[in-house]
């Protein structure tokens, strides 16, 4: 874990104020892609993008200030990096093209897990079924 727990955070730090603006915008389109992943060995990646895409839409817009931006920018580099086709392992690689994107994700997660518990708890999500193990 601690070599993806370093790509993220490298990621998480490239990440700025307008690189935010502009996956906020497609955040809506990305979310439809999302939910279209068929990813049976990982399957709790959709539950969890389409969390992480939540907590950047209301994060983003002021619609929950209480996130902290080192869990806004990993959360936006995890969308991104599971929006890129071509990654570590390409998507189009069947069964496990879909491991690199499930280990950022969780990577994510796990190492911003209270700020994502208390954005879960207050906005009504069950934090349980987000983070249950694949």
């Amino acid at each position: 874990m601690s070599e993806i727990a370093n790509y993220v955070a490298h990621g998480a730090a490239q990440i700025t104020p307008a690189i935010v603006d502009k996956v906020l915008r497609n955040v809506p389109m990305w979310k439809v892609e999302f939910a279209a992943i068929n990813a049976p060995h990982f399957p709790h990646l959709v539950n969890q993008l389409e969390f992480l895409a939540d907590a950047v839409e209301d994060a983003a817009e002021g619609a929950y200030k209480d996130l902290p931006y080192y869990a806004l920018s990993a959360a936006v580099f995890a969308l991104t990096y599971a929006h890129r086709k071509n990654d570590i392992i390409p998507d189009f690689l069947g069964t496990f093209g879909r491991a690199d994107d499930s280990s950022v994700v969780r990577a994510v997660l796990i190492l911003h897990e209270k700020a994502f518990a208390t954005y879960a708890e207050k906005q009504g999500f069950d934090w349980e079924k987000i983070t249950d193990k694949p």
